[in-house]
């Protein structure tokens, strides 16, 4: 029989919260785990509570005050007969709390883990602030039907499932201004929504999704008495989630950084540029060698990345091969992009945005060496020699230019590929959604069938589900997961039925099926897809394209000005206020008349084939920083399954991801691989360099880049440093291999630093006698 606990003395006068929770106390020490309590607003019960053997706690309240199970610990289980006060289920660290009646302002506030049931609805905050420690299960927060505005505020992890139930007529059943500042976690719910923070997606469900509401509702629904609801509230379709936006999803690409400006803008070299100046030349005093030098000279040959490579994403270093066909290997440096993408004329040649190029110190001078060319060039190059079989097998889930990576490095380092992929042919986004004007569907066939031609395997047509991954991962020695982002993130403007994904749209176009657009076309996002987008439907034979953004466009300016080459409009910033019959009404009145509204504003991942707790509060993978799952050795994620990013990204990630796959299955340690240390510019002698071609710049051959390119970094064997010497302390050095490398002879050496300053690669640096 339960203990008894009432809230009145023998007078009927209402006792202290005190001496209430003192009673609970009293009779626990007393072996007693099970209470009724008869409260009048007492603050406080049902934790934080536990017994000395672990039984488990049960609280039937009636009446209860503010906090009712905050602090609750895991195998305590408090049901409130009735509705409950603000604060219910705050920090709630374990515990069951179910509301048989309606939850007060700030239900599951801060709440860390255990489950919180409410068979009505909530107030204003509920939800605020739930995180999730990944050691433990995630909080869970369920709610018949609605809550307050504010919900979800600073949401950094756990799962809240708002049914909406009989609310469908609310304008939304999160209230107003929910998910503000929401980092991490799921919400899924049912019925109207809007108003909500620009922090956020809003999503359809998976197939991990329903089953994950499939398998609970059952219990949430016997948990506040109401089992006669599972059929109506298991109608999936009417079911949404939302995420929290990535990092990378929130960042604006337009404004500069503070060091940005204060480098670039305001004053040129630095902020005391004007007034501080060194150039190594100059000796105060006697003239000294050996050990009484201020400074000594360090010949550092690739100590520092080009600016080329430290800003590719698939770190290629472009300064190296074309030392190699400065020196006449043309072969060798054909192949060596190779052993950092499979893709050099599809990617790096064709659609890479070229951040290489933005980099290039030789923009400074004139124009960027000519990065697409030098990719081309490579089109045709025949793979390097792959390593001996290792006998072990590495199973590829996707077939993208990341999984492709993947797979093509770890055939090169000698292991077993098999590529599976749900498409009738590989490529991914390559293939499905690029328009061949930007993408020459031969130039990716070609480098695909040295892909094949190296001995991938590979499987299309085969979707990878939850059976079907149990199976490669049991069967194989490791997985790669490169499934991408195929799921279009849709913003629930009223009206947004009427869009149509961009994605979806692309790959219609791409397959040949023509799908159908209006002479009057409106693109939400003026990223580098929507810019694809735009271009899709004037092949689709629209009039007019016009692409809107709620900030300055992130497409990069080629991609702006193919499309306003086309009669394209890019309008921003626009904010959009529903979809209607005519076309986009924005927060401002404008009424942009279309025919067609495709969305196009990015992606998600579906990874419901894996076990949800591999993921993050995102939905995302859950990786180190060597790609391998959190939880899962021996699997490993790239691209956009674990954050979005460039075609180049993915591929970067691919090769990485082999490295530390062969360094796995070889049984070492792994380590995440460093990115390289960028030279700063003031260790380059640019006025070395004569700038040619400052009007209209024309490549007419790729092999002519080797006397443009400034070789950042890497020491170019010119001798300079060796012919200026006043000493002739400098002397060059061949090796054993056929490299060579420059050494300076303390004992002549006057530390005068004439060999810093003549380098015009940045090698020699001068460096303070200790």
């Amino acid at each position: 029989m339960a203990a008894q606990i009432i809230g009145f003395d023998d007078k009927n006068q209402r006792i202290s919260t005190q001496v209430l929770l003192q009673q609970i106390y009293h009779s626990l020490e007393a072996g007693e785990t099970e209470f009724e309590v008869l409260s009048s607003g007492h603050h406080n019960i049902g934790g934080p509570l536990w017994t000395e053997d672990g039984s488990p706690l049960k609280f039937t309240v009636k009446n209860p005050g503010q906090r009712v199970g905050s602090f609750g610990l895991d195998g305590t289980e408090i049901v409130v007969e009735g509705s409950a006060c603000a604060d219910a289920g705050w920090l709630n660290a374990g515990a069951t709390l179910v509301i048989k009646g309606d939850g007060g302002d700030t239900t599951a506030h801060c709440a860390a883990g255990g489950k919180i049931y409410v068979a009505g609805r909530v107030g204003v905050r509920s939800g605020a602030l739930m995180k999730h420690d990944p050691a433990y299960e995630p909080p869970q927060f369920w709610v018949l039907k609605n809550t307050g505005s504010f919900s979800f505020e600073f949401m950094g992890g756990g799962i809240a499932v708002i049914c909406g139930y009989g609310r469908e007529y609310l304008d939304s059943v999160l209230g107003d201004r929910s998910c503000v500042g929401m980092v991490g976690g799921t919400i899924y719910l049912r019925g109207p929504v809007s108003g909500l923070s620009d922090d956020v997606w809003l999503l359809d469900l998976d197939e991990a999704d329903r089953s994950f509401l499939a398998e609970q509702m059952p219990v949430f629904l016997d948990k506040i008495e109401r089992p006669e609801l599972l059929e109506k509230l298991t109608h999936f379709a009417q079911w949404r989630k939302i995420v929290a936006k990535t990092l990378e999803e929130r960042k604006h690409h337009s404004r500069p950084t503070m060091r940005e400006f204060r480098r670039e803008k305001w004053v040129e070299g630095g902020i005391f540029g004007d007034v501080v100046r060194d150039d190594y030349a100059q000796v105060a005093g006697l003239v000294n060698s050996g050990d009484d030098r201020l400074k000594v000279p360090h010949w550092q040959d690739k100590r520092y990345a080009a600016p080329c490579q430290a800003s590719c994403p698939s770190a290629i270093p472009t300064q190296e091969r074309i030392k190699l066909l400065r020196q006449g290997k043309v072969k060798e440096s054909l192949e060596l992009v190779l052993n950092y993408s499979p893709f050099p004329g599809s990617v790096c040649g064709e659609v890479c945005p070229n951040l290489c190029m933005d980099a290039c110190t030789r923009r400074q001078l004139d124009h960027p060496v000519a990065m697409k060319e030098l990719g081309r060039l490579s089109l045709d190059a025949a793979a390097p020699t792959a390593k001996p079989d290792s006998g072990k097998t590495v199973a590829v889930i996707g077939g993208g230019p990341g999984g492709l990576a993947a797979a093509w490095k770890l055939r090169l380092l000698g292991h077993r590929v098999i590529v599976y992929e749900a498409d009738k042919e590989v490529g991914g986004k390559l293939m499905q959604v690029i328009p061949d004007e930007r993408l020459p569907r031969q130039v990716l066939r070609t480098e695909i069938e040295r892909i094949k031609a190296m001995g991938v395997e590979i499987h299309v047509g085969t979707l990878v589900d939850a059976p079907l991954f149990e199976k490669l991962h049991a069967e194989n020695d490791a997985v790669v997961i490169a499934s991408g982002a195929h799921n279009p993130v849709v913003i629930p403007f009223p009206g947004h039925e009427r869009m149509l994904k961009g994605l979806d749209f692309l790959k219609a176009v791409n397959a040949g099926r023509k799908p159908k657009v209006g002479e009057r076309v409106v693109v939400i996002g003026a990223g580098n897809a929507g810019m694809d987008v735009c271009l899709g439907a004037y092949a689709m034979d629209a009039k007019q394209v016009t692409a809107i953004d709620v900030q300055r466009p992130a497409a990069y300016p080629n991609e702006i000005e193919h499309v306003q080459a086309l009669g394209g409009k890019i309008l921003w910033p626009f904010f959009t206020e529903k979809i209607t019959d005519k076309g986009v009404l924005g927060k401002d009145g404008r009424l942009l008349e279309a025919d067609t509204v495709i969305i196009a504003i990015g992606e998600r991942p579906d990874l419901s084939f894996v076990p949800r707790e591999w993921l993050s509060d995102k939905g995302m993978m859950a990786v180190d920083g060597c790609g391998q799952a959190v939880k899962a050795p021996g699997v490993f994620a790239i691209g956009d399954t674990i954050q979005p990013g460039l075609l180049t990204h993915a591929i970067g990630n691919g090769t990485e991801a082999a490295e530390s796959i062969d360094t796995f299955l070889a049984g070492g340690e792994l380590a995440a691989k460093k990115k390289p240390e960028m030279i700063p510019q003031s260790c380059l002698s640019k006025e070395l360099f004569r700038p040619r071609n400052r009007g209209r710049f024309c490549v007419t051959d790729a092999m002519d880049e080797t006397n443009r390119c400034l070789s950042c970094g890497t020491c170019r064997d010119c001798s300079m440093c060796l012919e200026a010497c006043p000493e002739g302390a400098i002397r060059r050095i061949e090796m054993a291999d056929g490299g060579y490398e420059y050494v300076s002879d303390d004992h002549l050496c006057i530390g005068c630093g004439l060999c810093a300053g003549i380098c015009p690669c940045g090698i020699w640096a001068m460096e303070l006698m200790v």
